[in-house]
């Protein structure tokens, strides 16, 4: 049976590879366990349209709409004009900008499209104005929005915690050192990259005047700060579960973005909305295909089979963490982050169950893995849309995003594997 497994993922691969619209690549592969397996459908139908019914799915559109929302309500804007008045004086200060504001928006939609859509077109236009090669601003800002998807609350953690019955609130801490550590790595290499350029830097302000405007941006930047605080604060001091966070986030960003920054009017407001609910359709329907074929796997043993067939090759716990970590990257090259948690998350927590491999350091590891696939050819699907906000070619962007990815961001996949407290400290100290 693990022979036709094999070829459902060679067809689910195939079609992703020749851009079928993703729920019905898993729709192929279905078919195939369907048809050649023999596998029950009608009873795996009923099932998965039952699990969609789970209210923690129910945060994955609400985080998608409150992101929606941030895009258009100038959010984002405050955010950046704040952060900026911390280091824009400084030589390479404006890409530290930009990966901090990143990191921020992250941690208020849960999404690494979020952040490119919302601070591209503000801060790529201002750092080539300041110096910067064109591409390497969008190269910079697409890499740091991926930041969305490690940084809490993700997206892709509810995903995780969900398939594999994991405390999500432990999943999003175990995410956040390594989310952390990538923006310290791309703030410093862009410190250490922007010396070659020939760079524009405003005045060093004198201390009164700096305090003054630190003090205005602050108060300006206030109501969207608060928005992670109230997110997070509401999960982990047990106030709100991730779903309830969720919704608060949305009925927080609307009036907001409505009296506050203004940003937000009924036209752009609709078309928000019209955005989400396109985007989580797809998502819904992805999920319920990716399930029963997950299900059918599980059904079938394939799970028990593929740790048999590894652990034939070698049980040194170090190269299978290398192969694990190979497999995850090269899944993230073809497909979403959605996906390869939904797709390969059950197939390998067997395997790392064995390995004695805690599930919440699983979370990390894939974390890092598939959000590294939004930047990295040919899915790259942040890149990609970076590249479209920056209006450069997609080939000119790739050096320097390939650059920061294994200065920065490499080395921080190979700690969490290998230094389990980088993920998992948080999660202890809060007891999980």
């Amino acid at each position: 049976m693990i022979e036709i497994a094999f070829l459902a993922m060679g067809v689910l691969v195939a079609t992703l590879t020749l851009g079928v619209p993703l729920p019905w690549c898993f729709g192929a592969a279905l078919m195939v366990m369907y048809f050649i397996g023999g596998v029950t459908m009608k009873g795996m139908m009923i099932w998965g349209f039952q699990q969609l019914g789970n209210p923690v799915l129910l945060a994955i559109p609400l985080f998608v709409l409150a992101g929606t929302i941030m895009s258009e309500s100038g959010i984002a804007a405050s955010l950046l004009r704040f952060v900026n008045a911390f280091i824009g004086h400084v030589r390479g200060g404006l890409g530290v900008v930009a990966a901090v504001t990143c990191a921020v928006i992250g941690a208020i939609s849960g999404s690494g499209l979020t952040g490119v859509s919302a601070i591209g077109p503000l801060l790529i236009p201002e750092m080539e104005k300041r110096g910067y090669p064109r591409e390497y601003a969008t190269a910079l800002i697409a890499n740091s929005s991926i930041l969305g998807l490690l940084i809490p609350p993700s997206a892709t953690m509810i995903l995780f915690g969900w398939v594999t019955d994991t405390s999500i609130a432990a999943c999003f801490l175990a995410t956040l050192g390594p989310g952390l550590l990538i923006m310290v790595n791309f703030c410093i290499v862009n410190l250490w990259m922007s010396r070659k350029f020939n760079l524009v830097l405003d005045e060093k302000p004198a201390f009164s005047e700096f305090a003054g405007e630190i003090t205005r941006r602050g108060i300006n930047a206030f109501p969207a700060l608060l928005m992670p605080v109230m997110i997070l604060g509401g999960i982990y001091g047990g106030i709100m579960t991730p779903t309830e966070s969720a919704a608060v986030a949305v009925i927080y960003a609307i009036p907001v973005g409505f009296l506050i920054y203004k940003g937000l009017r009924f036209s752009n407001f609709f078309s928000a909305g019209k955005e989400a609910a396109t985007a989580v359709g797809a998502i819904m329907l992805m999920i319920l295909f990716s399930m029963i074929l997950g299900r059918m796997f599980i059904y079938e043993g394939i799970p028990q089979q593929l740790v048999s067939v590894i652990f034939g090759i070698t049980e040194n716990k170090i190269l299978l963490l290398i192969l694990i970590n190979v497999l995850l990257f090269l899944v993230g090259m073809v497909v979403n982050d959605a996906t390869s948690i939904l797709l390969v998350a059950p197939l390998l927590m067997p395997l790392m169950q064995a390995m004695d491999v805690s599930p919440v350091q699983f979370a990390a590891i894939m974390g890092v893995n598939t959000a590294m696939g939004g930047v990295t050819p040919p899915y790259a699907s942040i890149l990609y849309l970076g590249a479209r906000i920056g209006k450069v070619k997609v080939t000119k962007v790739i050096p320097p995003a390939m650059a920061l990815i294994v200065l920065g961001y490499v080395p921080v996949v190979f700690l969490t594997s290998f230094w389990p407290d980088l993920s998992l400290y948080l999660p202890r100290l809060f007891g999980y």
